[in-house]
């Protein structure tokens, strides 16, 4: 008896997967997951991406158990194992969620659908975010997307597994080149994604307004269901319907807690349309959007600022602060990521494709879809977006003011006085002395004036921009990525919290 082949990518879940409820309908199943050696040897992988889905692959398979089956996991090239499946026992068809990953798994999919076509085989492919495939009009997104999170969650059908041995267990580990795990990440799996989804929705949403941009309350006042979303252990579209449900059941006086979950839901919103696009165009993960930028900082790269952004010894505590924290749990809110990027771009003059592929591996809620089009309108290069420049002083003044975020992550900075807080470098030689501290080596000089090499920065990206036929090119841009979403009328500050927002739609949702 011949079977349906259900192939899972990063959507790590039983419930709200169309690819096993359709699969199920037609037939027997047989489960697969598939760790690519070639996709575990790109620079945007590291040691927590692997673990996270091991686990949640762990709590899948458990799962399948339950209802009679189990999850297949092979090790090689996808197309080398479908053809090995294929040989020993031929399936029907193949089932799978759409992608919109990096360029190896755009690639990749072309093969497999090159290998599905040379077996004559149908391959069903599924959409997983409000994202759509070969989109001829923006103009219709939106729609689209309403469309799909309002559809209803057919749960499958009846399981029916194809002859397997559902009592053998397999072990996986990870490639030994991988590296970076951070002893504090957050932990994979449905039922993890599940409680933080709960936990929010009835309790820490009531802090998410006014709570996500400071790094003291954003751990807290934020969903933290983004790696969740990343990996698909929850979609996107049951998200969605769980916010609505308990935002029309609330009761009237929980104002605080509702217009939370009204601002989570812009989020989810904007979630999908930053992924649809890289969808649109999958060039940009690594050529600039606006190609009149080209050149612009790529020539100049200076590898020292680079490493001393790594090691989180720039000299500006709130920069290294976050640094840290971002390399001890794998994950940071979304203004101190628009910062970290910000500083690179412009005081440290860096080109976003080395950074982004470094803060790839630091976030454990990579999503390709929303990091590159964000390393880009952080750094300026859409042509489309004002530019984002954050004073990392004035962001700990802001988000920081009495250093107790600063002084959690950086050792060095619980000796300062709060008067030397922002700008430790300031301190007299006497007093470092007395406190038993040294400006330049227990706490790092920074590595440019800021005010200078950010004047500079600025200078060149304008006179770029003005030129004639970079303000044409924005035209085009703006037709095929621009979001056509009309927003309520707003007050003139929400208005200006909206148009900063960067990278929300990945650390903090």
């Amino acid at each position: 008896m011949s079977y349906e082949l259900v192939w899972f990518k990063r959507d790590l879940r039983w419930e709200d997967h169309a690819a096993l409820a359709q699969a199920s309908r037609l037939g027997p199943i047989r489960c697969i997951y598939i760790i690519e050696p070639t996709l575990w040897s790109q620079a945007d992988t590291a040691l927590q991406h692997f673990e996270f889905i091991h686990e949640s692959l762990k709590d899948l398979d458990t799962e399948l158990r339950s209802r009679g089956g189990s999850l297949e996991v092979f090790t090689g090239e996808v197309e080398q194992i479908l053809e090995q499946i294929w040989l020993k026992a031929p399936f029907q068809r193949l089932h799978s969620h759409e992608e919109t990953g990096n360029g190896f798994t755009y690639k990749r999919d072309q093969r497999v659908a090159q290998w599905c076509k040379s077996r004559q085989l149908l391959w069903h492919e599924y959409p997983q975010f409000g994202v759509v495939r070969r989109l001829k009009n923006r103009n219709t997104w939106q729609a689209a997307w309403e469309r799909h999170m309002a559809s209803a969650i057919e749960p499958p059908s009846q399981l029916t597994f194809w002859k397997t041995d559902t009592q053998s267990r397999w072990s996986i580990n990870a490639p030994a080149h991988l590296t970076h795990d951070p002893p504090l990440r957050q932990r994979g799996g449905r039922h993890q994604g599940l409680a933080v989804l709960n936990h929010f929705l009835d309790e820490r949403s009531a802090r998410y307004r006014g709570g996500i941009s400071s790094p003291l309350s954003a751990p807290d006042a934020c969903s933290r269901i983004s790696p969740y979303l990343t990996y698909g252990c929850l979609s996107m579209r049951e998200v969605v319907q769980r916010t609505r449900s308990t935002i029309s059941n609330l009761d009237p006086t929980a104002g605080r807690q509702k217009a939370g979950l009204r601002a989570f839901m812009s989020r989810l919103y904007w979630h999908c349309h930053f992924i649809q696009k890289l969808e649109s165009e999958p060039e940009i993960e690594w050529r600039n959007m606006h190609r009149g930028y080209d050149g612009l900082r790529e020539s100049e790269f200076n590898n020292a600022y680079f490493e001393t952004l790594k090691d989180a010894r720039t000299g500006w505590p709130m920069v290294d602060a976050c640094v840290t924290m971002l390399r001890e749990t794998g994950w940071l809110n979304f203004r101190m990521r628009a910062m970290l990027v910000s500083v690179a771009a412009y005081p440290l003059w860096l080109h976003w494709r080395p950074v982004g592929e470094w803060l790839a591996t630091q976030f454990l809620d990579y999503e390709p879809g929303i990091h590159w089009s964000q390393l880009q309108m952080q750094s300026g290069t859409t042509g489309i977006n004002t530019a984002r420049v954050y004073n990392p002083i004035k962001q700990a003044m802001d988000h920081d003011p009495t250093g107790e975020f600063v002084k959690k992550w950086l050792i060095p900075m619980r000796k300062v006085p709060d008067t030397y807080l922002f700008e430790p470098w300031l301190m007299p030689s006497s007093l470092q002395k007395e406190l038993d501290i040294e400006v330049g080596k227990d706490i790092p000089l920074p590595l440019v004036d800021l005010a200078s090499s950010t004047k500079e920065a600025k200078a060149r990206l304008y006179g770029l921009r003005r030129q004639p036929e970079v303000r044409e090119a924005k035209k085009e841009i703006l037709e095929k990525h621009g979001s056509r979403r009309v927003l309520p009328r707003r007050s003139s500050r929400s208005t200006k919290q909206n148009s900063q927002m960067g990278f929300d739609f990945q650390g903090e949702s």
